[in-house]
């Protein structure tokens, strides 16, 4: 039975969504194929071994019922690591370089699409090097903000119109993120990013649908159904994604014509090629409302697993049920891992 290593919390801002999507990953996997080792990360970093009650996860009271754990123990513990971490320290290259000095096998991209697709204006330089539509955007740096605000706020407005999104450029599930229509509104959303990274994304905003997709494989990438987030939100926020009483409604599958479901589908797999990711993304887009023209937004390398999540849903309308999905998604990671020492190998 393989020993799997599932690690969730971490120091990011999306602390609390972790929990709840290691919860939905490890009730989904088969216990009679994987001995399930739950490891988890605190807010300050520390690592901790939990044996409890997987419910114990989702509210936090997980914590008080865990040991220290030296990460330098990792590889006779586990067979393999399933990183369920969202955000910094855990989608954006850092942990899976730890894996690597491991030599413990994977789930997921690499270091460097990991570390890529986390940096929202690199991946929109990708896309655009790819040849793939994505919106105007403008990229800032939180030192040029707190040294004169003004300055930046015109060299934004002569380069882009309103309205507007402004992004911390590593951060995600919303967190951070303002819409503005007005000068005073794009500074203070300018502020509000740089306390969450010094690079910082603004975006021309499109009146559009939200619609995602969802990529898995290796060297040959299957994409998912197409699913719609119908936000009654101003904007797709954090509230929106994770809370019950936001009154968002993700329609699966999307209802648009075929043709731009299938246009949706090829930038999805050209851009996971262009970006070298491996195992499993969620790729997200706009359509454009009055002329039905697709910008891709952003690659997310490691997708909510939560209720509230769309990957396991239009995964689940292309045929590849919750359980099966999380086992892909193991067996990816060890095809991978068992590629790239064949190669070390063949080099000696």
């Amino acid at each position: 039975m393989k020993r799997i290593g599932v690690f969730f919390g971490g120091k990011s801002g999306e602390h609390e969504i972790s929990l709840m999507s290691a919860t939905a990953v490890i009730k989904a996997m088969d216990k009679s194929k994987y001995d399930i080792i739950k490891f988890g990360i605190t807010k300050e970093g520390k690592w901790r071994l939990f044996k409890g009650e997987t419910d114990r996860i989702a509210d936090g009271s997980w914590e008080a019922d865990s040991e220290a754990v030296d990460m330098g123990q990792l590889p006779e513990m586990i067979d393999f690591a399933l990183p369920v971490l969202h955000g910094p320290y855990g989608e954006d290259g850092t942990i899976q370089g730890l894996f690597e000095m491991l030599d413990i096998p994977y789930a997921g991209c690499g270091v460097m699409s990991s570390a890529a697709c986390m940096d929202k204006a690199t991946t929109k330089k990708l896309f655009e090097e790819a040849g793939i539509p994505t919106s105007d955007f403008h990229l800032v740096y939180a030192e040029d903000v707190e040294d004169d605000i003004e300055k930046v706020a015109d060299e934004i407005e002569a380069d882009l119109s309103y309205v507007m999104y402004v992004k911390p450029s590593n951060m995600g599930s919303s967190v951070g993120i303002s819409k503005v229509r007005t000068r005073e509104e794009l500074k203070s959303a300018l502020v509000l990013a740089a306390k969450y990274d010094r690079r910082i994304l603004i975006e021309e905003g499109v009146n559009c649908r939200e619609v995602e997709t969802g990529v898995i494989g290796n060297r040959y990438p299957e994409v998912a159904a197409v699913g719609e987030i119908v936000a009654s939100a101003d904007f797709y926020d954090y509230e929106a994604k994770y809370t019950d009483d936001a009154g968002t409604t993700i329609v699966v599958p999307a209802e648009l014509p075929k043709y731009t479901i299938e246009k949706i589908k090829e930038y999805a797999k050209r851009a996971y090629i262009a970006l070298d990711c491996s195992g499993f993304a969620r790729t997200d887009f706009f359509v454009e409302k009055e002329t039905g023209e697709v910008y891709i937004n952003e690659i997310n390398t490691i997708p909510g697993f939560t209720k509230y999540s769309m990957f396991p849903l239009i995964w689940d309308e292309a045929g590849v049920p919750f359980g099966e999905l999380i086992e892909r998604i193991i067996d990816y990671g060890y095809e991978r891992y068992n590629a790239k020492n064949n190669r070390q190998t063949a080099c000696r």
